[in-house]
């Protein structure tokens, strides 16, 4: 049996020397699947600010789950000179005895997984990490983990997750591409500034497209005066009980139509003859709505949020926040560049590269640590009925940096 030493603390402040080795582990490599995107984008590089930037690390192992007829894995093993493992730990060892890697990226996307009663779809995140953390834990050195989205489908799976890299001391990020993509226009929420309601409008099923929606709208909200304190209560209500509860005013009719100011992609009669719409005003929206949810979020410090998600209504992802002072709301599209090319995972995998070579995650992993419990938690309202639940356990405090780090260039 292999024996357990203490493991060696990465040194942050220490300047990167000399090129990184990286393993991937990832449930599917297939066309447009999220290894492709961030795979690739280490393979051969990106476009960010203006450049192309191809870091200082080399895929030098990957694991891979599932291997459907339009897998890519064996293709990009032997255009880049890499092997695939039949397992996590012969991944992260390179076939060796020994950790043999300075960092490990999981992608827990796509594949053939079941789902929860919940509707959640069951990736093996937590899995995956528990995997390289028992590596670590072997061989008594941890290096810098990225793991895509969700930690977990669980919030005390992705807790886990967050306490294991505390305690073994290593740089760990975690989350989607929103929260960095380029905004129209291209504002955030002033560092400090008080905020009184805010409301998101999305779309795309549960649980892939929620989680993005809420990471994003909790990635400017988490700037707001005193920093993160966490969640005491949520509710998650469908159908025609959305409108009822916007009509009793839980969410704001004002922050709709600032939010949807800001979309380009407007269905209904926009797509059917061309002409504009007022969405937030009168009954065309509930008309069009297919199978609307709202996501009410109460956070410690009494601020209240909410995510519509509202397929038929538009197809991308806004954001409208009402500021104490300020006499209108601030409003912003996050913007998803289409594919194949998905420009916006550039910016977001350059962040991950970053942290690769420097041991320095650009923003707290308890930020997509509390949105997992948000999430959940919705879900689990929703299951009750629309029933509003206290979430005690989602006192999750950090603090956000005071750069804002989406997109510009």
């Amino acid at each position: 049996m292999r024996s357990r030493k203490p493991i060696d603390a990465p040194q942050p402040e220490a300047p990167a020397t000399g090129r990184k080795r990286l393993a991937i582990v990832t449930t599917i490599w297939k066309y447009l699947s999220h290894a492709q995107h961030m795979g690739d984008r280490f393979l051969v590089g990106y476009p960010i600010e203006g450049a192309w930037r191809k870091p200082p690390i080399d895929v030098v192992s990957l694991y891979v789950d599932q291997k459907p007829a339009d897998d890519q894995s064996a293709e990009r093993a032997a255009s880049f000179g890499f092997k695939v493992y039949p397992t996590i730990a012969e991944a992260l060892r390179c076939g060796g005895d020994r950790l043999a890697v300075d960092a490990v990226l999981i992608i827990g996307e796509h594949g053939d997984y079941p789902r929860n009663e919940k509707g959640q779809v069951l990736y093996p995140r937590y899995e995956f990490f528990k995997q390289a953390v028992d590596v670590f834990e072997a061989d008594g050195r941890a290096v810098p983990v990225f793991n895509d989205k969700h930690l977990s489908y669980s919030f005390a799976k992705a807790k886990a997750m967050v306490d294991a890299s505390k305690r073994l001391n290593f740089p760990f990020l975690a989350g989607s591409s929103l929260p960095v993509t380029w905004r129209l226009p291209a504002v955030d929420l002033p560092y400090g500034a008080v905020v009184e309601d805010a409301l998101m409008v999305g779309v795309g099923g549960s649980d892939p497209m929620d989680y993005h929606a809420l990471e994003a709208m909790q990635s400017v909200l988490e700037r707001r005066r005193g920093g993160e304190t966490g969640v005491r209560r949520v509710r998650m209500v469908t159908g025609d009980a959305v409108w009822k509860a916007g009509a009793e005013g839980r969410w704001s009719r004002e922050l709709l139509g600032a939010a949807l100011s800001r979309t380009d992609s407007l269905q209904g009669l926009s797509v059917q003859d061309g002409r504009p719409q007022a969405l937030a005003e009168g009954d065309e929206i509930a008309r069009i709505a297919q199978d609307p949810a709202a996501y009410m979020i109460e956070y410690n410090d009494g601020t209240h949020a909410t995510l519509l998600m509202l397929n038929g209504v538009l197809a991308d992802y806004n954001l409208a926040v009402r500021v104490q002072g300020r006499p209108d709301p601030l409003s912003m599209q996050f913007l998803l560049p289409p594919t194949p090319n998905v420009a916006y995972s550039a910016p977001f995998m350059n962040y991950v590269a970053r942290m690769f070579e420097t041991g320095r995650a650009a923003y707290p992993v308890e930020r997509t640590m509390l949105v997992c419990g948000m999430l959940e938690s919705c879900l689990d309202s929703r299951m009750a009925g629309g029933k509003p639940l206290d979430t005690p356990f989602l006192a999750v405090r950090y603090e956000s940096p005071r750069e804002s780090l989406f997109a510009r260039t």
